[in-house]
């Protein structure tokens, strides 16, 4: 064949759409049963379980300019978060953002008494002034980047988010707002990532809303392997090498071709090329529940502005997504990030009817799953266009290339096959601008 490629995730999948779009014969290998990746949802008692699935800030405009993904439907989220801090909603991002109460409090701060409810939070309530000021100057900052081009943000000096961000607002907005905001988008609680990853991050929150992709997140790299011809991916099918002209298997042989993509995560890539660089990572455990009753109907994502946690974010899912879960069910998906505790299931529990006002002793946990290798760190000085050819006929892609979202590896798994073809000497498909500026 022409082109093997090694992993079935979102850039694996894309890099392998486009050369097919441009008449080459290719093989996707996958080690797993499934394909996605980091991507991949899991089906259990009817519930569509995602293993990381990171909210999407990708627009319908732009999926209809990538190759494969014109026909994913998404589930938007509420507009703006609702974050959480010391007993108090508030809603940000939001068109009209409000402050309100949150359940009534004792001197020591619990809630107590009364029924309560995230909805009943978003009630509207009078609101401090200085937090009417935040928010104002949070949106007009917000509303700036939406405007700035992305060259013009990669050109800014950098330094780190948390620098960068309190050099231009409060400090209790930074702490409060864009840490765990961040924190969603990039799995990055600390604000080490690099100022201009940030801002292009919150550049592309404030263009549009936050969404998922129906039925789960695999339903992104299953439609790129649907537009694939029949028998073209091949599941648990593990690679032991790779070079330019042929790949290894364990169980399945030899498989010759004329060029290899190399379409895993970064240690895997780094076992099978020794020498490539592999980056920190920031670890994602995320759990889900069902409940007797929705803790609220709202689709919205509410984030914790306490570091402590343990809980980062958490929604209501079946409320984003109904497809989620069976008719009449509910599903709760809540993220940690970092090295979670040891009693992490109870920990998150307790946190959770903290954040939701209610007892969650009924909550049944459907699954947890942790990743230590769930995003790729972009420190200062991360370059979003890591070289994805290492020679001719070898190329490497996924967000480890490019950045740390799905953007990112659409973006790397279409340049590597873009490069791929140019070796070639075959002519280039229709660019896929949409990714360019991940």
């Amino acid at each position: 064949m022409d082109v093997v490629v090694v992993g079935a995730g979102a850039a694996g999948l894309a890099a392998a759409h486009r050369l097919t779009r441009a008449g080459l014969s290719v093989a996707v290998l996958e080690a797993e049963p499934w394909i996605g990746g980091r991507m991949a949802t899991a089906s259990v008692d009817g519930f569509r379980l995602d293993r990381v699935g990171p909210p999407l800030t990708l627009s319908y405009e732009e999926l209809r300019a990538l190759p494969g993904l014109d026909g994913l439907a998404l589930r938007s989220f509420a507009p703006g978060v609702l974050v959480h801090s010391d007993g108090r909603y508030a809603r940000w991002g939001a068109p009209h953002p409000r402050r309100t109460a949150g359940a009534p409090r004792t001197a020591g701060g619990r809630s107590v008494g009364g029924a309560f409810s995230v909805a009943r939070a978003l009630a509207s309530a009078p609101r401090r002034p200085a937090a009417s000021l935040d928010q104002a100057r949070l949106g007009a900052s917000l509303v700036r980047l939406a405007a700035t081009p992305p060259q013009r943000i990669l050109a800014r000096p950098e330094r780190t988010a948390r620098e960068a961000l309190n050099a231009r607002l409060p400090a209790r907005t930074v702490q409060g707002v864009l840490r765990p905001l961040l924190a969603a988008l990039l799995a990055d609680p600390d604000l080490g990532t690099s100022s201009r990853r940030a801002d292009l991050a919150l550049r592309a929150f404030a263009r549009g809303r936050l969404a998922v992709p129906e039925g789960g997140a695999a339903a992104l790299p299953e439609l790129l392997a649907a537009g694939l011809p029949p028998g073209t991916v091949r599941t648990g099918v593990r690679v032991t090498e790779a070079s330019v002209s042929r790949v290894t298997t364990a169980e399945h042989g030899v498989f010759r071709c004329r060029s290899v993509v190399l379409a895993t995560g970064a240690r895997t890539a780094a076992e099978l090329l020794p020498g490539l660089r592999t980056p920190a990572f920031h670890a994602v455990t995320v759990l889900h529940h069902t409940a007797p009753v929705a803790p609220t109907g709202d689709p919205v994502l509410l984030l914790e502005s306490d570091p402590g946690g343990p809980v980062a974010h958490t929604a209501v899912m079946s409320a984003v997504d109904p497809g989620r879960a069976p008719a009449g069910r509910t599903l709760i998906t809540s993220t940690v990030l970092g090295t979670p505790p040891d009693d992490t299931e109870r920990r998150v529990r307790k946190h959770l009817a903290t954040l939701y006002g209610t007892s969650t002793d009924e909550w049944e946990l459907l699954a947890l799953r942790h990743t230590p290798d769930a995003v790729p760190a972009m420190p200062p000085g991360h370059d979003g266009h890591r070289p994805v050819r290492l020679l001719a006929g070898l190329y490497v892609c996924g967000d480890h290339r490019a950045t740390s979202t799905p953007r990112g590896a659409l973006a790397s798994g279409h340049r590597a096959a873009r490069a791929l073809l140019t070796d070639l000497g075959v002519r280039l498909p229709a660019e896929p601008s949409a990714t360019e500026a991940a």
